[in-house]
Formats: C-alpha cells, structure tokens, sequence
C-alpha cells in the first residue's frame, strides 16, 4: 500500500455513481453518491451504529 490516505475500493454506476471509500489510516468506510444534481458522502455503519471497517484492513 502507498501512502494515498483514502482509496476507493468500489464503483458502481455510470449515470449515478456509487463508490466505496477506505481510510487507509482507520479503514473505515464511506459512500460516495454522486448524481447529475449533487452529491452525498456518508461513514457506513454497521446495526449498532459503529463505523464499518474493511474486513480486509491491515496498518
């Protein structure tokens, strides 16, 4: 891994545009939307509310 802070780790869409984001630092994951109109960016949580971390995270 370099030294890039946050990396997508998944795309999908063209028109609409969904992508996952790692934090290289805490793996944690966001979701960016965007749109012809705007866009959104979000941390993705698990039930309980807690961040998600890549399963497939390693410092």
């Amino acid at each position: 891994m370099d030294n890039k802070r946050f990396e997508t780790i998944y795309t999908q869409g063209k028109l609409e545009l969904f992508k996952i984001i790692r934090d290289n630092q805490t793996g944690v994951l966001y979701m960016l939307n965007l749109s012809g109109v705007g866009s959104g960016l979000t941390v993705m949580v698990d039930q309980e509310g807690k961040p998600l971390v890549d399963e497939n995270f390693k410092k």
